[in-house]
């Protein structure tokens, strides 16, 4: 068996329109995965799905298995961030975030794991963020809560995927140059903060991401599941 072999997986990614998640469907599919690609925006490659929403959701991976017969693969990417302090956050900021972050990765997770259980096992990988182990370098508090609470989901569904040879697994980023971190990456003071607290003096591109995904959906991975790996240029480790 060849570790890190995803040739004829199917793969499905959210978010898949940028950053990481365009990153990871690139990846998988270089490597012989046949991938689809889910995305709230409208695109020629793209199958139009919003993971808040459980219509949106069941039409959109119906689609999926009706193409191209069975689900092996999961990437919860989809995400969204409203970088404010908690004097300042709205209660539709707070549930919009908590809505994509959490809901949409259990409700996705939810219709994909059925298709694996039927299918004889299959991988789950999720999208956490050091945010999730950490209060973070700037008040994000919606971000921050939504995060933790995928780490901890993905121990939850691990152990109930267990019996069915689903393994599920998430990736914690730090920050990472996307459309989503514009705002740090854009401001040279706050950018001198982040690099303050990354001890190995340089960040990952959405590749190194992409990379740590596909180590933990291929059979490299077969035997860890419930984990959330830091991909953090050692952020965590202070």
């Amino acid at each position: 068996m060849e570790p890190f072999d995803v040739k004829g997986k199917v793969v499905v990614v959210t978010g898949a329109a940028q950053g990481i998640g365009k990153a990871t469907a690139d990846l998988f599919a270089s490597r012989g995965s046949t991938v689809a690609r889910l995305d709230f925006q409208a695109g020629e490659t793209l199958i139009p799905c919003d993971v808040a929403d459980e219509a949106s959701v069941e039409r959109a991976f119906g689609e999926v298995v009706k193409k191209l017969g069975r689900i092996d693969v999961l990437v919860n990417n989809a995400g969204v961030a409203v970088r404010k302090s908690a004097f300042d956050l709205t209660a539709g900021e707070w549930d919009k975030v908590l809505d994509v972050n959490l809901k949409g990765l259990f409700l996705c997770s939810r219709v994909a794991a059925r298709q694996m259980r039927a299918n004889g096992g299959g991988a789950i990988v999720n999208l956490a963020s050091i945010m999730g182990f950490s209060g973070g370098l700037f008040p994000n508090p919606a971000y921050q809560a939504s995060k933790g609470g995928v780490v901890n989901l993905t121990r939850a569904l691990a152990l109930e995927f267990a019996e069915h040879n689903i393994t599920v697994n998430a990736v914690a980023p730090t920050f990472v140059r996307t459309d989503l971190t514009t705002p740090i990456f854009s401001n040279p003071e706050v950018l001198k903060k982040v690099m303050h607290h990354t001890p190995l003096g340089r960040l990952p591109e959405v590749g190194d991401i992409a990379a740590a995904i596909l180590f933990l959906a291929s059979p490299a991975a077969r035997f860890i599941t419930g984990v959330t790996l830091p991909v953090d240029s050692g952020y965590l480790a202070r």
